[in-house]
């Protein structure tokens, strides 16, 4: 029975799936048609020029062994290439036998679009007449691995922008997409990413701009007809990273630019680097064939960080600006802002500038009179449910423990401290500070305050470990 070229090919892929790796075969290979098969000459399309020139430098060997395999020894293959040309889909093609593994010479009806021409090419961000050593990647210099603080809620994101800017187009995360709410640090890790990128490989042509520029300059491009110029501009960067994708949402043709630009970049093997306001399967109004290459690298989140890290990020800052506050207004502000980082730091500054323009030393009152402008703070009432929490969160154990019936130290003495803060805090009556804690009466709860309180004057470790849990309960009420 005589196979057809769908069969043929079809084996030639059991074999290449076997001999390369998997992102590989569905980068190289998965998109390739086959069409036809005259004379033993197997004809298959390919996306683009590059698509082509790409197998035949990484791929020609592979491809030829499972030609002939299938062929025989005198079996040939030729590629139909697809390209836009005044707006409709011409093929071109060149033949070449599958022994040769040289890359071959163009036939005539080849339509050149190859970027590696720089001349004439419109560079969006200066003036005409590009050189890529000319590009700005416009970065901020500030933003930096070594100003970006490093916590539980960005571990991941972090470890992988720094990998990338080691390797840039060389390691899984590629596109790397990083996703958060607004102002927990993510522009200023993909600028910490391009300024390392910068340092350690300073040859590379890396470029920063926002989607909204993107759009922009997409639109003031076909105002005066020059799309192509645009796309290949953007073909040009080695490190291409994006800021706020989602803006895409609504600009379709933009998304078609930069699909384009992307299967350029990615199949050349250079390095792009996305944020997002969600994750890319809950990008709504995105063309799926875009979300679908978002999914091809890593997507990692950052989280709000915890109120340690909000230490550090504030102590950090004051470092930089040579700045020296109390620790309780310092605390005052990691507690009271939570969910953004960016205005944290505003508040610093701003609590900075008041105390400039009023003559006055920083203390506790006027940060409450100035936060109290910036962000919603209240006075709480404070509960025993809090106060088990934050015990809990404070010695890492678990809420079911601090009510079980066991002797265990720890948890003997996290349930004594938690019912003395419970006293001292709230309203409640001594049984029913009793009842929260697993139905224990309230001579076990006057017991416990006063073991507590034999402790903080015997021993210095329990002393300073109620007196941190005593302050994180002032900071929460306020």
């Amino acid at each position: 029975m005589t196979k057809t070229f769908d069969k043929i090919w079809e084996n030639c892929l059991k074999v290449i799936k076997d001999n390369i790796s998997w992102q590989s075969y569905k980068t190289w290979f998965e998109p390739i048609r086959p069409i036809a098969l005259e004379n033993n000459i197997l004809v298959i399309e390919v996306p683009s020029q590059f698509f082509f020139e790409w197998l035949e430098e990484h791929y020609v060997e592979l491809i030829a062994k499972t030609i002939k395999r299938e062929l025989g020894k005198n079996a040939q293959l030729e590629y139909r290439i697809l390209m836009e040309n005044q707006n409709k889909k011409n093929p071109a093609s060149v033949r070449i036998p599958a022994s040769n593994h040289q890359t071959p010479a163009l036939s005539n009806n080849y339509v050149d679009i190859h970027i590696g021409n720089e001349s004439g090419i419109k560079n969006p961000f200066v003036i005409p007449g590009l050189k890529r050593s000319q590009i700005d990647p416009q970065l901020n210099p500030n933003y930096t691995f070594d100003s970006f603080v490093e916590g539980e809620c960005n571990r991941l994101a972090r470890s992988a922008g720094l990998a990338v800017a080691q390797k840039p187009g060389g390691t899984s995360f590629n596109p790397l997409v990083l996703y958060s709410s607004s102002g927990l640090g993510k522009t200023h890790l993909i600028h910490a990413i391009g300024n390392e990128t910068k340092r350690l490989h300073p040859n590379k042509t890396v470029l920063y701009v926002s989607a909204e520029k993107f759009i922009h300059q997409f639109i003031e491009h076909s105002k005066n007809h020059e799309i192509n110029d645009f796309v290949n501009f953007y073909q040009l960067i080695d490190v291409l990273i994006i800021d706020d994708i989602h803006y895409f949402a609504p600009a379709i043709k933009s998304q078609d630019a930069f699909f384009s630009i992307f299967n350029h970049l990615h199949q050349n093997g250079k390095q792009l680097i996305l944020t997002s306001d969600k994750p890319p399967k809950d990008l709504d109004g995105m063309q799926e064939r875009l979300l679908s290459r978002f999914r091809w690298g890593l997507s990692a989140d950052l989280q709000a960080p915890d109120f340690e890290t909000r230490m550090s990020i504030l102590e950090h800052k004051m470092r930089n600006d040579g700045l020296d506050l109390p620790l309780e207004v310092v605390k005052y502000l990691a507690y009271n802002v939570q969910n953004n980082i960016r205005e944290m730091e505003g508040a610093l500054i701003s609590l900075l500038a008041h105390s400039s323009l009023v003559k006055r030393e920083i203390d506790l009152d006027l940060a409450k009179k100035v936060l109290r402008n910036i962000v919603k703070t209240s006075s709480k009432e404070i509960t025993i449910d809090t106060i088990q929490k934050m015990v809990c969160e404070y010695y890492e154990i678990t809420y079911d423990k601090l009510q079980a019936k066991t002797r265990k130290r720890e948890i003997v003495q996290a349930r004594q401290i938690s019912m003395f803060l419970a006293k001292q805090y709230t309203k409640n009556s001594l049984k029913t500070i009793g009842d929260h804690f697993g139905g224990r009466d309230h001579t076990t709860v006057i017991h416990s305050c006063q073991t507590v309180k034999d402790l903080m004057d015997t021993d210095t470790q329990i002393r300073d470990q109620v007196k941190e849990l005593q302050q994180k309960v002032q900071l929460a009420a306020i």
